[in-house]
């Protein structure tokens, strides 16, 4: 075996596990369904999180941040973080506490994208964010994806964390059709002239070096388009509820807010419900374009709404880590970031103080 307790050419042998009940069985000819309309594949790029490798289990990987950020150096400040605040809270050892800063002090110079902690080995993780394409353009949440029973609309309500608790493992069961994404995506590289020539290398390279894939679950984004034209609106989201409810807060307070409808200096209650539903403001005829838009996301669980021209719409994301024989892959020479690293939080001594920078 490779290092890792790995495959040793870094391909694993799928395991697939068959549906159990006739909820799976739906579940997975919906998703029989949905590869059938595909056709074409939009690659969105790379996005990063943090994993830290199983003690007992090397060749598992335990999310500890989600696998959502746009840059390498974004996940390399969520494990300077995660280690800062586990500095400060978590230990009431000296040893242990100049340990970790040890590793947040590294992380706030250099661009390191894998480092251990107290014996824990902590790896910057790299994803490929992609989403299939049909008739009717990128794919939406399917019939069979779940959905609150009572949805809940309120503002404060929450949907769950993007990988929260997530293991990565290549030896986990999986569905049949998940079984055939993971051996037709095996060969995904980046291919065309829009990428430069050092992007297409690595890529190629990714293929050899990390010749497995695996799935991370899936998640719902909001794209704003024109015509073929379509870009990100938002951030992931675990639940098309979610993305719902993200896209209707745009539209009914944020938005208006945004082209000067309401005052960014009103009332955190106001949005473009209340003053259509109150009609004495000026703009209540052109809020009323958003709060109609917004009510078939609320009444229908609409996928897509259209408003001045502009589509909204609700799309069916899917992500891949490639895999090798010492885990997943993590950031590529040419994955940029558009900031250095630098220090986060204040100076923690070992002795759990806190130094401020207006400190003596």
């Amino acid at each position: 075996m490779a290092d890792g307790d790995g495959a040793p050419d870094g391909v694993w042998p799928v395991v697939v596990r068959y549906p159990h009940g006739p909820v799976e069985e739906v579940v997975e000819a919906d998703a029989i369904d949905a590869a059938r309309q595909a056709q074409s594949l939009m690659v969105r790029g790379p996005l990063f999180g943090v994993a830290v490798q199983d003690a007992d289990v090397p060749a598992r990987w335990r999310l500890v941040t989600p696998v959502t950020s746009a840059t390498p150096q974004d996940a390399r400040d969520s494990l300077n973080s995660l280690l800062w605040f586990r500095a400060r809270d978590d230990t009431q050892d000296r040893d242990e506490r100049r340990g970790l800063l040890a590793a947040v002090a590294r992380l706030e110079t250099e661009r390191i994208d894998e480092l251990t902690a107290l014996g824990r080995r902590y790896r910057v993780v790299r994803a490929e964010e992609y989403a299939g394409a049909g008739p009717d353009g990128i794919e939406t949440p399917r019939p069979t994806d779940p959905e609150p029973a009572v949805p809940d609309w309120s503002r404060s309500s929450k949907d769950p964390e993007v990988d929260e608790g997530l293991v990565l493992d290549p030896a986990e069961p999986v569905t049949p059709t998940q079984a055939a994404e993971r051996f037709a995506m095996r060969s995904l590289a980046y291919s065309g002239d829009r990428y430069p020539q050092d992007v297409l290398r690595e890529s190629a390279r990714a293929v050899a070096d990390y010749p497995e894939v695996l799935l991370l679950p899936t998640t719902y984004r909001v794209l704003k388009g024109r015509g073929d034209r379509w870009t990100i609106d938002g951030s992931l989201h675990t639940t098309a509820h979610g993305a719902r409810q993200s896209l209707e807060f745009g539209l009914t307070w944020f938005e208006p807010r945004q082209k000067g409808l309401i005052d960014f200096d009103a009332d955190r209650e106001t949005d473009a419900r209340t003053l259509v539903a109150a009609g004495t403001d000026p703009a209540a005829d052109r809020l009323a374009e958003f709060v109609r838009a917004a009510d078939l996301l609320r009444t229908e669980n609409a996928n897509e709404v259209e408003v001045n021209g502009t589509a909204r719409r609700i799309c069916r994301m899917r992500r891949l880590v490639r895999w090798g024989t010492d885990g997943p892959e993590g950031p590529r020479p040419s994955d940029t970031s558009l900031h250095p690293p630098e220090q986060i939080h204040p100076r923690l001594d070992e002795d759990g103080v806190i130094h401020h920078s207006s400190d003596a």
